[in-house]
């Protein structure tokens, strides 16, 4: 026995090592204290993307009231889905090249280490619901496609047209100045520069929400769901739905999400990076400042590149841990964030950035 520690401290630290074996996975010993109850007063938060102010307020309240994170999370970004005012998320999404809305979306719940997501998924309005249904009511994490659209179905979920007047005129507007502006590309290598041009117009075309929550009992959960990429090549899956990139949630570091390039995104796994910063101590800003710094290194096709050789598109990230810390940041100055801490209306934050734009 290490001289350091008598009979009884040894004793008692078996002891409470024994009763953390029998409460179950969910609890951990750690720095002497049993801590996997999560029963120390919590200040709960709730993070998304700029347009989630009316999902952070839902998601709050519910979350005051005793709800489960992720139960909050799915409640708010249902809202925006359900918004045909949106046209990046859910109803009124902007449609794939061939004028179908094709959805994305993942859901990781804290507590219980679980995951779902479905990609490419048509005529359903709430893909948000679909994932947590694919966590909870199947042995898989993501189903794709025609077998997302089924497995809804199978569930009662009703099949709709998810395009409304103003998203089919928006694409109609799109096919008719139909030039180099679409996702179809020559032979190019990494020196390639004057192609793809409509990645250029990436802001104007795109968009996301994720939205992270930690509730009462000190658990996290997250939800990203999308329409993904503008007159996008039909099948093609972001970020949003692939856990590790477009979520990643670790009960015991908290949780982190994106919108922007997914492609970029998808190369770099930054979520999942972020909360592994968080583990070694970073801040949530901090942790999302190095995921973007991370993907602009990464970035090395000319066509994606500014004559400074930065990225010419942008990626946001969204960040809380356990102790109520959020932060956000970007590659490019300009975007924002949603929070709520718990008072009655959410706020608008800027979020950190790699490069200030100049204008």
């Amino acid at each position: 026995m290490n001289d350091g520690m008598n009979r009884r401290d040894f004793l008692k630290a078996a002891s409470l090592a024994g009763v953390a074996t029998g409460i179950g996975a969910q609890s951990i010993v750690a720095e002497g204290l049993l801590v996997g109850t999560k029963t120390a007063a919590v200040k709960p938060v709730v993070i998304s993307s700029a347009n989630g102010l009316a999902a952070t307020a839902k998601a709050m309240e519910m979350i005051k009231n005793g709800a489960d994170a992720l139960d909050a999370v799915v409640a708010g970004v249902n809202i925006v889905e359900d918004d045909p005012n949106d046209n990046s998320v859910g109803y009124g999404g902007l449609p794939n090249e061939e004028g179908v809305v094709e959805l994305d979306s993942s859901v990781m719940h804290g507590p219980s280490g679980r995951g779902g997501a479905v990609a490419a998924i048509r005529n359903i309005k709430n893909p948000s619901k679909v994932a947590k249904l694919v966590m909870e009511r199947s042995d898989h994490v993501l189903i794709v496609g025609e077998g997302a659209l089924r497995f809804a179905k199978s569930h009662g979920f009703k099949e709709e047209d998810l395009l409304t007047d103003e998203s089919r005129k928006l694409w109609l507007e799109w096919k008719e100045k139909l030039s180099t502006e679409d996702d179809w590309l020559p032979p190019h290598d990494i020196e390639s520069k004057d192609i793809g041009e409509n990645l250029k117009k990436w802001l104007r075309v795109t968009g996301t929400i994720n939205c992270n929550g930690l509730d009462l009992k000190g658990n996290v959960s997250g939800v990203t769901t999308t329409s993904g990429l503008a007159w996008k090549i039909p099948g093609r899956v972001g970020d949003s739905p692939i856990l590790g990139a477009g979520l990643y949630v670790d009960n015991s570091v908290g949780a982190a999400g994106s919108t922007g390039r997914g492609e970029a995104n998808l190369l770099s796994c930054s979520s999942v990076m972020i909360v592994e910063y968080m583990r070694q101590g970073k801040g949530p800003e901090e942790a999302c400042l190095m995921a973007c710094k991370r993907i602009s290194e990464q970035t090395k096709m000319k066509r994606l590149l500014d004559d400074n050789n930065r990225p010419n598109f942008n990626v946001n990230f969204y960040a809380i841990n356990v102790k109520g810390e959020f932060g956000g940041a970007s590659i490019w100055s300009g975007s924002r964030y949603a929070v709520n801490t718990g008072e009655a209306q959410s706020r608008i934050m800027e979020c950190a950035y790699l490069y200030k734009r100049s204008r």
